[in-house]
Parts: C-alpha cells; structure tokens; sequence
C-alpha cells in the first residue's frame, strides 16, 4: 500500500514539473483544481492529506495519504512563509497542490538548523497536498477530527488483532486498545500500578516487519542496563503505561501497541515509520514507590542510537 502511494505521488510530480509559479517567499508551487467548490480562507479550518518527498531519492519522509489527515487554522502570517501552508489561501476545497522546496533555502531562513544524511545541500523536497474538507469553526473542526481519529483507531487495533490471530496470540484488551499478552503475572503484591517505579527488561520490534528499533535485553542496540518506568507518568507512551500495571514484580509478557497509542504520525526515530504498531517483549524485574520529586527517563527511548 505504502509503496503505491509513493508511485502514485512520484509519477503525478513527474508528471507535472512544469508551469509552477512562485510565491513571495520564494516556494516554487503549482495548483491542480478540482470541482468548482468552496474557497480556502484565512481564519477557517481545513482538512487535509500531504506528503514529503526526499527528491534525489525518491522516498517519502513523511505522509497522511493512507494514514491519519492533518488538520489545521488556515493562517497568512510570517510562520507559513516559505512551507506548503502558505498556498493553501489560495486553494479550494478539492484542490491538490504540488510544492517544491530547496533544502539550501530552508538553512539560509533558520528553518533547518543544518545539513545532515537526511537533509543534503543542493537537495530539494517535493510537498504534495490535498485539501479534502473546510470547515468555519474549531468546533466542527473537532467534531471531525473525532470521527477520524475514531476511524485510525479502529484500522489499527483490527491489524494487531490480525496480528494475535496470525501468531496465536491470546491477550487482554486495555481501555483505548492495547493488547497485553500475559506470560507470567509476577508478584500480585508488588503490582506496577500507577505511580509505581518499574524497572523494565523490553524488546521494541514493529509489527508489520518484525524489526527490532530498541533492546536492553541484549547488546544489539549499544545498552543493557534495566529501564526505569514511573507508570502513569509522561515520561512513556500512552500504550506502555496502560500495558504495565498488568504485571507485577517478576512479570513477563508482550505488549501490542497501535500506533496512536505509541508514536501516531511522528517517527521519533529511523527505525520506527510513522503509524507504526509496536511490540514489546517485556520483563518485570521489580516494583517500587516513587520517590518524591523523582523524575523519570522516557519509556521506551526515542531514539535507538544511543
């Protein structure tokens, strides 16, 4: 699905590299019109699919097509200047768009701090854009953003149920819609409740490859040291803390994470896409009280690097 996205997205930018026009900042644009529909305005609300194309390699960096829509103030003030948002004033609801973006420009503004193995000098960045609904108010906005945000979910937790039915798998649903997969409860009286320390033994592994992002239960990833949690803190993904106060001190499981109770549409690193379903193999070496005033490191890492 995702490669055919990126064909689709490649082949209609190829397609239509010519005639774009400019805008005062200097974003290199062109606007496909769709039905004779309603016109963006400043102030209003929109709703919308885009995407980033790393140009010298064709890889999509990021991408709601297929995934979660962005939403968004319509706004003409100086933050825009020089991204996809300032063309959208001059779109309809129906319209898509095609951008062209230098990485060279970006750095010179102060938008991209410098150049990196990503973001390479002399490159270019082509922003496709769709606006699929407008709206007059934040408050319709939200009502819409619910509805959307209802639909990912359901999409996410059907393929990790697929995913259990797959590797006969038998778990407990939480409340927004991780699944726990109980190994060994551990110690009933040393529960990893909410604010409660544990320190955690995990394998973080996508479910739609299998790819291990993050382990400290072997040297593969440059760390082994235990993982301390608070439960219920922010410090860890909303998916993780619902998953631990299954277990107690002495637990082993696995926890089924869908995207938007994990990382949604960030990618908090190279390893893990956006809209990723995330697995943990996980143990529970211990449970403690928090101490006061204690703050805790993030549960799992952002960034498997290090």
């Amino acid at each position: 699905m995702k490669k055919t996205i990126l064909a689709l997205i490649i082949v209609s930018i190829a397609a239509c590299n010519m005639n774009y026009e400019k805008t005062p900042s200097g974003l290199v644009y062109k606007i496909f019109r769709g039905k004779d529909t309603a016109k963006v305005r400043p102030g209003e609300y929109a709703k919308f699919n885009m995407a980033y194309i790393l140009a010298d390699r064709d890889s999509v960096y990021t991408s709601t097509y297929g995934n979660f829509p962005a939403y968004s103030q319509i706004d003409t003030g100086k933050r825009v200047q020089y991204s996809f948002m300032e063309i959208l004033p001059m779109m309809h609801e129906g319209d898509s768009a095609e951008v062209s973006i230098s990485i060279d420009t970006l750095k010179n503004i102060g938008i991209l701090p410098g150049y990196n193995s990503t973001f390479v000098k002399g490159q270019v960045i082509k922003c496709k854009v769709q606006i699929l609904k407008l709206f007059k108010n934040e408050q319709d906005m939200i009502a819409d953003y619910q509805k959307s945000l209802d639909v990912e979910k359901d999409k996410e937790i059907k393929s990790i149920e697929d995913y259990m039915a797959k590797h006969n798998l038998k778990g407990i649903k939480t409340k927004n819609g991780a699944f726990v997969v109980i190994e060994n409860p551990g110690d009933e009286s040393m529960k990893a409740d909410s604010g409660k320390v544990a320190t955690v033994m995990y394998k973080g592994y996508l479910a739609s490859n299998g790819k291990v992002f993050d382990t400290n239960m072997d040297s593969s990833k440059g760390h082994t040291e235990p993982i301390q949690v608070q439960v219920g803190s922010r410090g860890s993904i909303q998916g993780f803390s619902e998953c631990l106060p299954y277990f107690g001190k002495g637990g082993k499981g696995k926890f089924l994470i869908p995207a938007m109770l994990g990382y949604g549409p960030q990618s908090p690193g190279p390893d893990i896409p956006p809209y990723s379903n995330l697995i943990f193999d996980i143990q529970v070496t211990d449970v403690a009280n928090a101490p006061q005033q204690q703050r805790m490191p993030q549960m799992p890492p952002s960034d498997s690097s290090h």
